[in-house]
């Protein structure tokens, strides 16, 4: 690989690589020297440390308990839906926010109590309403009239009330990609607030709904925190105009979206975050949802990938490695920036320059990074591509006919498999070939 002179050369881990750091010219977490756990499990891998998630669970919490507001977390599991994950978050007194009859399973199977489950999303069908009512949950976060009336008409059925809450699109720039940006007007998210007033009248003629509540969304991964300002805000006025004239809403829901750092600048300060939400919506004196995922689990893992070769083209190195977009889908979805160094410290003296990292999956996409500096490598050698704990193992798919890549859990100086690598047996194992079609071929 020939040196740019154009690119900065950063050979310490910055704030991206968050429980992970070098230990003995090892990358290490959790005092257990990754390359090991790589080793037995193989690679492409994930690994989680469990430890940074509650302490990331802790200090967001805790920040909001600080400024004394009556806050319940609730963990999006959207972000990273394992049970071990999400089991570690519930004994820490942390809710779920759900958006599918799966993730309310996961959640339920975690032991989160229904009444610490909201269920989210744009598009649930009557069988995930169904099982909403049955669990008992503190709230469904409605999004149009038309859902409205099909959850009244199920709670009838089911012979229960359905506990709303109504989200609001307060039409504000995230200032995020624009694939994960949720809270404009153009976007398929919420009802817009100007038309609260109306929703709120045919829910007053629907005998099996009661709204109890406000939610919002605007977006994922904000590192800004002005557009939560300017949101909370305008939710927190339709709030108390609302009660005032005799709404008898009873709490607010905040939404998610904090983001983690990706790209070397720092995460947002969960404490300035909470001081920003007791000065918009601190004085209602009322009980807050919200509903972090990425900032709790992002930074907190890896994917662990093993270089096959070292390709120079014409006018790129490539790096081809084992772990490919079917394992890691954010850099081909989204552009997504993902910080990736070697397990071993690099030498303060190796030159560094710049290549492709890219994947063995037949599509120019399968693209990790472009133009990112490395030391040298060979084939065999590992590199962490970090910030996977959150949208990575859960948006991965068999493209290609790969293997799931397995998941890890470290925590107290351990660590632990919690998902194994299936073989090819057990994956074709869930397919049938219809009789009739052997028959035909004389099979």
């Amino acid at each position: 690989m020939s040196p740019s002179e154009n690119v900065v050369f950063l050979r310490e881990l910055g704030p991206f690589a968050g429980p992970f750091g070098y230990a003995q010219g090892r990358l290490s977490t959790g005092g257990i020297d990754v390359s090991s756990i790589a080793g037995e499990v193989g690679t492409p891998c994930f690994i989680y440390d469990g430890d940074a998630i509650a302490g990331a669970y802790d200090a967001f919490s805790g920040a909001l308990r600080s400024r004394g507001l009556d806050a319940q977390v609730c963990y999006a599991l959207k972000a990273n839906p394992h049970l071990a994950v999400v089991t570690l978050l519930a004994r820490r007194g942390a809710g779920a926010d759900v958006v599918s009859e799966g993730e309310l399973a996961r959640a339920v199977a975690a032991g989160i109590p229904g009444e610490r489950i909201v269920f989210a999303g744009v598009g649930k069908t009557e069988a995930e309403m169904a099982a909403g009512l049955e669990a008992g949950i503190l709230q469904f976060n409605v999004e149009s009239v038309e859902e409205l009336l099909v959850l009244n008409r199920v709670a009838r059925e089911k012979g229960r009330t359905a506990p709303v809450a109504l989200r609001l699109n307060p039409d504000v720039d995230a200032r995020t990609h624009a694939k994960i940006t949720t809270g404009k007007s153009e976007n398929k998210f919420g009802i817009p607030l100007d038309h609260a007033r109306t929703v709120l009248a045919t829910a007053r003629e629907l005998e099996h709904v009661r709204v109890e509540s406000l939610a919002m969304h605007i977006g994922s991964q904000l590192t800004s925190l002005e557009p939560y300002g300017e949101a909370f805000r305008r939710l927190g006025r339709l709030f108390v105009e609302l009660r005032s004239e005799g709404w008898p809403l009873d709490r607010l829901d905040l939404g998610g979206g904090l983001g983690i750092a990706y790209h070397g600048a720092p995460a947002p300060d969960p404490e300035a975050y909470a001081a920003l939400v007791a000065e918009a919506v601190g004085d209602l004196g009322v009980p807050l949802l919200f509903e972090p995922g990425r900032h709790l689990v992002g930074a907190a893992g890896v994917l662990v990938t093993r270089v096959l070769f070292v390709k120079q083209g014409l006018s790129h190195t490539f790096v081809i490695v084992d772990a490919a977009m079917n394992d890691l889908i954010r850099p081909a979805l989204y552009d997504a920036w993902h910080e990736i160094r070697p397990l071993r410290q690099p030498d303060a003296d190796e030159v560094w320059a710049e290549a492709e990292i890219v994947g063995p999956v037949c599509e120019s996409g399968d693209r990790f990074a472009a133009g990112r500096p490395l030391p040298p490598v060979a084939p065999g050698d590992l590199l962490a591509v970090f910030s996977a704990g959150a949208y990575g193992a859960t948006m991965a798919s068999t493209y290609n006919s790969r293997l799931p890549a397995p998941e890890v859990l470290v925590a107290g100086g351990q660590w632990s498999v919690i998902r194994e690598r299936p073989d090819h047996a057990a994956m074709m194992a869930r397919e049938r070939v219809p009789t009739s079609l052997l028959e035909r071929s004389g099979t």
